[in-house]
C-alpha cells in the first residue's frame, strides 16, 4: 500500500469514527444501559380476539396482523387465551390519540363503563420493569443518609454482588442504616448547564443502585450491593429505597397543561423513543404518574419575500410521553413514540382532541 492510500484510509478512519461513536455524557462518568421492558400492555379477556382488540385500541380491525406481530409468543391468531398478556401494537398511541376524549388517558381506547372487576383487570397498562432505576429533581434535594467510602478489594467499579462500606451522615442516619434494610444509590448531579440551575429547577438524583445493609458497626455500616443499575462509585450517597409499581395504571391528562422538557436522564442532546427525560411540571400542577401528554412544536409563518411574520402557526404534535414519577415541581417521563429527534426545551402540552 503506498503512501497515498496510508493517508486515504487514515483520513476515512478518522473521519468516520467520531461519527460512529456514542454521544458523551455531560455527567463526566461512563454510565451501564438500563436494560427494561416498556410498553402498552393489555390483559386477554374471555372473548377477545385480535380483530376486536384492534378495532379497540387502533381504530381499525385491519391492523389485527401488526397486533399479531407485535406478540410473537402468540403461535395462532385464531387462538388466544383469558389472562394471557400482550403488548398492544406500538402505533395504538398515535393513532388513538385523537378518538379519546379529553377526560379519558391518551393513547387508549377507555373500557367501556359501568366499571367491575372484569373491566378493571381488562383495562391497559403501561409496563416499566425498571421502575426503581428511574431518578428524579428535587428542591430541596434528599438528605444523604450516608456516604460509600470504600469497597472490598478496592475495587474502581462497584458491581452487584459487592460489598461496600458505608459512612453514616449523622447519628438519625444511623438509626435507618439497620441491617436487612435496603437503600438505594444515587449522585447528586446538575440537572442542565445554565448558571444557577440547581436553585431554580432543583437537584437531579441519578440512581445507580440498591444495597442492603449487612452488618453495623460503631462508626461504619457494611452493605452488599443487589441491584447496579449504572456504575457506583466511592462517595456516591445514599437514600431509603421505596419500591415503586412497574404496571402503571393510564390516568386521565390533567386540560390545559403547557410546559416544558427540561433534559433527557442522562443529559443526551437528542431524546428519542424509550428514554427519560425530566419536565417542569409536578404535583403541584396536578401531574400524577400514568397522565400521557403531547411534545409539539409551532413555528412562525415565512412570507413570499422571506421574512418572518410574527404570527405563529398552529403547533403539530410530534410526540407522546407517559409519567413515570412526579415530584412537586417536576416530574420524570419516559417517550413512547415519537417521529423526530427531541430536545431539551421542547414544548407539550394536554392532547387536543
Amino acid at each position: 500500500m503506498n503512501c497515498r492510500t496510508n493517508s486515504a484510509v487514515l483520513f476515512f478512519v478518522v473521519l468516520i469514527l467520531p461519527l460512529m461513536s456514542p454521544p458523551l455524557i455531560t455527567a463526566g462518568d461512563q454510565i451501564n444501559v438500563v436494560e427494561s421492558e416498556a410498553g402498552f400492555y393489555y390483559t386477554i379477556q374471555k372473548g377477545d380476539t385480535l380483530w376486536d382488540l384492534s378495532q379497540q385500541f387502533n381504530n381499525s380491525p385491519w391492523l389485527w396482523p401488526e397486533l399479531w406481530e407485535e406478540n410473537d409468543q402468540i403461535s395462532n391468531p385464531h387462538w388466544i387465551f383469558p389472562g394471557e398478556r400482550i403488548r398492544l401494537y406500538r402505533k395504538s398511541g398515535a393513532q388513538a390519540m385523537t378518538k379519546t376524549e379529553p377526560s379519558q388517558p391518551v393513547g387508549v381506547v377507555p373500557v367501556p363503563a359501568p366499571a367491575s372487576a372484569k373491566n378493571v383487570s381488562a383495562a391497559p397498562y403501561f409496563v416499566y420493569s425498571s421502575i426503581d432505576s428511574v431518578g428524579f429533581i428535587r428542591k430541596p434535594p434528599v438528605s444523604s443518609l450516608g456516604t460509600i467510602f470504600e469497597v472490598q478489594g478496592r475495587k474502581v467499579l462497584i458491581s452487584e454482588g459487592d460489598m461496600v462500606y458505608i459512612r453514616p451522615a449523622g447519628i438519625s442516619a444511623q438509626g435507618a442504616l439497620i441491617p436487612g434494610s435496603r437503600h438505594t444509590v444515587f449522585k447528586y448531579m446538575k440537572p442542565t448547564d445554565e448558571p444557577h440551575a440547581t436553585e431554580t429547577i432543583g437537584t437531579q438524583h441519578y440512581i445507580l443502585g440498591i444495597v442492603e445493609i449487612t452488618k453495623k458497626e460503631p462508626d461504619m455500616v457494611i452493605a452488599k450491593v443487589l441491584k447496579s443499575f449504572r456504575t457506583i462509585r466511592v462517595d456516591d450517597q445514599l437514600m431509603p429505597f421505596s419500591p415503586r409499581h412497574s404496571n402503571i395504571e393510564l390516568k386521565p391528562s390533567v386540560p390545559g397543561i403547557e410546559g416544558k422538557i427540561i433534559t433527557s436522564e442522562e443529559h443526551t442532546k437528542l431524546i428519542g423513543d424509550y428514554m427519560l427525560a425530566f419536565i417542569d411540571k409536578g404535583r403541584a400542577d396536578n401531574i400524577d404518574v400514568g397522565q400521557q401528554y403531547s411534545i409539539y412544536n409551532s413555528q412562525k409563518m415565512v412570507l413570499e419575500n422571506n421574512q418572518i411574520n410574527s404570527k405563529a402557526l398552529p403547533p403539530v404534535d410530534f410526540g407522546t410521553f407517559v409519567v413515570l414519577h412526579t415530584e412537586e415541581t417536576t416530574s420524570t417521563v419516559i417517550i413512547t413514540i415519537t417521529s423526530k429527534h427531541i430536545s431539551p426545551g421542547e414544548r407539550f402540552r394536554t392532547p387536543i382532541q
